[in-house]
């Protein structure tokens, strides 16, 4: 009895031990918790101007087929599409966000960084982990003083059996922030991965929109071509009845022949571009090329009014430029990272378990056995390990700054490239409709001397030549609006916002929703 009073007694000792060892560092690591290491992160300034270059009065003036979007106007919304008015190119762009596999590879990429957030999380909390073993075994003889024959010592060796099941648990408190900065690097990681799944997200719909009215351009130009072609024929027929009635030469005929020939070959070449952009199309769809179409229909749409806002804007609406801002952050997070490696790191670690060379008395009290007790690390000497790898990711932190600054400049150009873009073809545009009434009338009197026999019909295919010119050229340019106008909506970002990208939390639950599209 006694005995058994003793080993209570030191039972009750071992255990409130226990309790001091894993109460103390817990204690530590709450009086801790705010010695995170590492600059706090402010997010970079960049110069935006007060207002866009292009956007003055005077610039507004003499312009047709364009206009900015008045203050009470919608701003650009998510389904930017609809301001074209197209249902055609509306089913389109709604089959981009479901079959694009750009758009498909990027979520997966979100998928993926979201993950490594999670994985970091789990830092946050103790590991245990369990390893039941039953082992038989028989002592070598020669373990004990070299004796053979099956004793030793005058005792027999026998085999027996070892019945185990030990839990292990370990944890290492975020003395220094070396967890939380690693999630907040993998966070602002998976955030930027969001805002480049958004930004694939924009390129897929401008280029399906650009590539649409490419087509429809197309189409004018085969209208513009047949009209012209049938023109050609019915200039050979004069010829050939001029010809018949001896009015003309032979001269006169094969050059019509040649002209209406040459029409042709190029109205049939025009099938070849058409193709093109309904396979990149077809591309973007998530399509087969060989089974997708699209019926002929020729450009008639205008530019819409388009709402800019202000330069600033451009920081927030922009996902590229999210997404550099995000690299920033994680880079700043990562200089933080290794500032916490010039502190000891403290791991609290225990084992437990039963253990007994009977099946009969595994779970026995008397079987159990445990360990516990804190440990703590610091490297004394490592040759400038740790400074060097601070200054490379200081270095890094610099580079992304200047990439973040250099996204936004380009974002700024974009925009004034588009702006200058359109405002220059409506003035084109005026100046080339004129060109071909001009172009038309030159014909019409060509032909009526030609018709006099006062003119050779050379000075009529010289006629026809420069209308179908000046023709191709304002279908070309009313395509070059459309697609400045595409391009202006993309570098304004397209409706998207920085307010639609997941945040910190968001990125760190195990089944959040997916980005806002």
């Amino acid at each position: 009895m006694p005995s058994r009073a003793l080993f209570r007694m030191s039972d009750r000792v071992m255990w409130r031990k226990l309790r001091w060892a894993v109460a103390l560092p817990g204690v530590w690591a709450v009086l801790l918790t705010g010695c995170t290491v590492g600059p706090k992160y402010v997010r970079p300034a960049a110069v935006a101007p007060p207002a866009y270059k292009e956007l003055t009065p005077e610039n507004f003036k003499d312009t047709d087929g364009w206009k900015q979007a008045q203050p009470g106007d919608a701003a650009l919304r998510g389904k930017w599409w609809e301001m074209f008015n197209d249902p055609q190119l509306n089913a389109l762009e709604e089959q981009v966000n479901v079959s694009n596999q750009n758009i498909a590879a990027a979520a997966a990429n979100f998928l993926a960084a979201r993950a490594v957030v999670r994985q970091a999380r789990a830092q946050y909390y103790p590991t245990i982990t369990v390893n039941p073993s039953i082992t038989n075994a028989r002592p070598s003889a020669g373990q004990f003083g070299g004796v053979s024959g099956g004793s030793s010592g005058g005792f027999a060796l026998k085999s027996f059996t070892d019945y185990s099941l030990p839990f292990d648990a370990s944890w290492m408190p975020d003395l220094w922030g070396r967890i939380r900065n690693t999630v907040l690097a993998n966070s602002a990681a998976a955030q930027a991965s969001a805002a480049d799944l958004e930004n694939v997200r924009l390129t897929a719909q401008s280029e399906v929109a650009i590539n649409y009215f490419e087509i429809r351009t197309q189409d004018a130009l085969k209208q513009l071509f047949d009209a012209t072609v049938a023109a050609y024929q019915d200039s050979l027929q004069l010829t050939q009845i001029q010809f018949n009635a001896g009015i003309a030469a032979d001269e006169a005929v094969a050059q019509a022949e040649t002209q209406l020939e040459a029409t042709q070959a190029e109205d049939t070449n025009l099938g070849i571009a058409r193709a093109q952009f309904e396979h990149a199309i077809a591309l973007l769809l998530g399509q087969p090329a060989s089974s997708f179409s699209m019926p002929a229909e020729p450009l008639r749409d205008k530019p819409p009014a388009i709402p800019f806002g202000i330069p600033s804007q451009i920081l927030e609406r922009r996902p590229d430029v999210a997404a550099a801002e995000r690299l920033v952050a994680q880079a700043n997070a990562q200089i933080g990272l290794a500032t916490a490696a010039y502190y000891p790191t403290v791991t609290l670690s225990a084992t437990g378990g039963f253990s007994n060379t009977s099946i009969a008395s595994w779970f026995a009290w008397p079987s159990r056995f445990w360990s516990v007790g804190p440990a703590l690390a610091e490297t004394l000497f490592e040759g400038g390990l740790r400074r060097a790898t601070v200054q490379q990711y200081r270095a890094l932190y610099d580079r992304g700054v200047a990439d973040y600054r250099q996204t936004v400049l380009t974002a700024f150009q974009q925009v004034e490239d588009n702006l200058a873009s359109l405002r220059i073809l409506s003035q084109e545009i005026q100046q080339q409709d004129t060109a071909v009434n001009s172009a038309q009338r030159n014909l019409q009197v060509a032909t009526e001397r030609y018709r006099a026999g006062i003119d050779p019909y050379l000075n009529v295919i010289t006629a026809q030549t420069t209308l179908l010119t000046n023709q191709q050229a304002a279908v070309n340019l009313h395509r070059e609006q459309m697609t400045a106008s595409v391009q202006l909506i993309e570098a304004l970002g397209g409706g998207w916002d920085a307010a639609q990208l997941p945040s910190t939390q968001d990125v760190s639950q195990m089944t959040p929703a997916a980005p806002v599209q």
